[in-house]
């Protein structure tokens, strides 16, 4: 058999080999730091056994698949410990995540935050022990009787769950022996870094019907210094909670009459439509016009654009005159009707509609979190009907605004690709029309990008944009969705060039995605220290005494005339007090007045970027803010946060 390697290299081979097998015969390095295999493009395990032609990478930690198949075996470890500290535990699941692995328990004696250390040190001991790890199969009805021998019927019932026939495979270290599809490591010996970072409540298969599990959240690395690199990066995270933020700044709030339903407040809502204020500038720009679409719309409606099949677990219902009505999660097919609405002739398109529109969405309870998982919230969503000529430059047109979006707040980004999913709706040709323009699009743009298989909404394939913050987390917002589908199944039209009727086509984008989520995102990656322009107060004038309050008003007054959003603190504090509490409200700039100043018609500045700039005329000052607004320019932080 001839195997290809990642770099086109080939080996050959006259008897069947593993896949660590091949690893150690091209290098013992290797081997070593091997943890799983990709076999023509599926993630194996490194016990797989090849045997005939085939193209083959091994994949090291560096690799999504090696990392997720370093840190399920971090996940077993840990159940491992958990089985030697509490004999009783009964085992669920214990998969790979993005940043790490859990398990979940189900536990008679409560395991607290100050456990972790305990189930840690287990851990430990687990690792040192080097225990060789290995892959067996039970036919079905032996897998059962042994798990319900071992009183684990959450096993139990995930077997039962598997289709007739189905490979039931373990894997064991040691005494432990865990259900589980792999991959894994060979050992338990290079899970060396690893830390147990947090508990949480999880329902059994994340049904609220179901018994509440405890979820111990981990992560793991080949290196301690990488570890320790994330664990000072989620340290940073927690300082910059927006749900903590967000209720110090006074921007947000959420109620218990109203789960994932948020509240903005005053300055929260500055902020808000400072942002929808350029969001509308730019897009009358780019040649949009704006449109506004009913929240509830009928059945039929829903059940015409395929929403009511695909979707109506997530939609809010209702019934009106006795007949079925929903709350809308989308905004697509309001946008259509309003297209319908007139005739339209090929010299109308391309049409650019763009809809800040609120929508609602059932999301389970467990999964609310603050703005960036919520049921009820703004969508800056725009829909585009083109002629098949016109897709590659309007999807160009919207990566570019995107792009510049971005840039403004100094995020970068990567883009992804997401193709057909098994529940979606259209001919195999359409989707593959559709999916060639955005490759074409990206191609044209010279934009990098990875290929996410099967992930596509289910009317069409979709570009995504991860953007990655100032902590290097990772968000996705920015979407552009290509659709045959929605034209077809409202039977849109337009009048072309021959005089003949015509189906349009319709891109589905959004820039910040949700504008709750969004905020959210931007609370956390300024940790709250907006840019001048973006900023709630902008300016705060600090009088040193109640002798210069006249001062400062007129101050102030100046400010507002000019447009600057300013607040003046007039309480009884000494001066040093009134500084500290502006810069922990992350204003911007602090004018500082008292008898020099009020003299000398200036203001003395105090800055959130360069602490004190020196006092200036307040015709300068204003001059130089104005000037840092209408630009959006983002002054960086140049000075340490004062404390309490």
């Amino acid at each position: 058999m001839v195997v290809t390697l990642k770099d086109g290299s080939k080996k050959e081979y006259s008897e069947p080999k593993s896949v660590i097998e091949i690893a150690s015969d091209i290098s013992e390095g290797l081997a070593r730091v091997a943890c799983a295999g990709e076999l023509d493009g599926e993630v194996v395990d490194l016990r797989t056994v090849i045997d005939k032609d085939c193209e083959l990478s091994i994949l090291t930690f560096e690799d999504e698949g090696g990392k997720a198949a370093f840190r399920h075996t971090a996940s077993h470890i840990l159940a491992q410990a958990l089985k030697r500290l509490y004999p009783d535990v009964k085992l669920a699941i214990g998969p790979s995540i993005a940043e790490g692995f859990y398990y979940d328990i189900d536990s008679e004696t409560p395991i607290q935050t100050n456990d972790l250390a305990k189930i840690e040190a287990e851990m430990k001991k687990v690792v040192k022990e080097a225990l060789p790890i290995t892959r067996f199969t039970k036919p079905r009805e032996e897998a059962i009787a042994y798990f319900e021998e071992k009183n684990e019927p959450y096993k139990v019932e995930l077997i039962q769950d598997l289709p007739e026939g189905a490979e039931i495979s373990f894997y064991q270290q040691g005494e432990f022996v865990d259900l589980c599809a792999g991959p894994h490591l060979m050992s338990t010996k290079p899970v060396k870094a690893f830390k147990l970072t947090s508990l949480a409540g999880a329902y059994w298969r994340g049904s609220e019907k179901n018994k509440m599990l405890t979820r111990i959240y981990g992560t793991a690395y080949t290196k301690k210094a990488e570890l320790e690199e994330y664990l000072n990066r989620m340290e940073e995270a927690k300082k910059r909670d927006h749900r903590k933020l967000g209720k110090e700044l006074g921007l947000f709030m959420m109620s218990d009459e109203g789960p994932g339903f948020p509240f903005f407040l005053p300055k929260g809502m500055v902020l808000k439509n400072t942002l929808l204020d350029y969001w509308r500038e730019i897009h009358q720009k780019a040649g949009y016009v704006e449109i506004s679409t009913p929240i509830i719309l009928n059945r039929h409606l829903w059940e015409t654009s395929g929403h009511w099949d695909h979707y109506k677990e997530n939609m809010y219902t209702t019934v009106i005159d006795e007949q079925d009505y929903a709350i809308k999660p989308m905004n697509c097919p309001g946008g259509i009707l309003v297209y319908q609405s007139e005739p339209r002739s090929y010299r109308d398109l391309p049409l650019r509609m763009g809809e800040l529109g609120l929508v609602h969405r059932h999301e389970k309870s467990g999964q609310l979190h603050g703005l960036m998982r919520v049921r009820c919230f703004t969508q800056d969503d725009a829909h585009i009907f083109m002629m098949p000529e016109q897709i590659r430059d309007e999807i160009k047109g919207v990566a570019k605004l995107i792009d510049e979006v971005y840039q403004l707040f100094g995020f970068k980004y990567h883009v992804e690709l997401s193709t057909r999913p098994e529940d979606s709706m259209g001919s195999d040709e359409d989707w593959d029309m559709a999916t060639t323009a955005l490759q074409g699009a990206l191609d044209d743009l010279g934009l990098s990008y990875s290929v996410n298989e099967g992930d596509g909404a289910f009317y069409g394939p979709k570009i995504d944009f991860h953007l990655e913050d100032s902590i290097g987390r990772t968000w996705q917002c920015g979407t552009i969705q290509l659709d045959f589908q929605l034209p077809m199944r409202f039977n849109c039209e337009y009048i072309g060039a021959d005089g003949e009727k015509h189906r349009p086509i319709m891109i589905h984008r959004v820039v910040f995605g949700s504008i709750e989520r969004f905020i959210g995102i931007l609370i956390e990656h300024f940790a709250g220290a907006f840019p001048t322009w973006l900023s709630p107060v902008q300016v705060k004038v600090l009088p040193i005494s109640d002798k210069y309050m006249d001062y400062a008003g007129k101050v102030l007054d100046d400010l507002k005339e000019n447009g600057i959003r300013a607040e003046i603190d007039t309480r009884a504090e000494k001066i040093g007090y009134k500084i500290r509490e502006a810069r922990l409200q992350k204003i911007p700039y602090m004018l500082v007045v008292g008898a020099k100043e009020e003299e000398e018609g200036k203001v003395s500045v105090r800055s959130r970027f360069l602490g004190d700039e020196g006092a200036k005329d307040l015709d300068a000052f204003i001059s130089d803010i104005k000037e840092e607004i209408k630009t959006r320019a983002n002054r960086k932080v140049e000075v340490q946060e004062e404390k309490k």
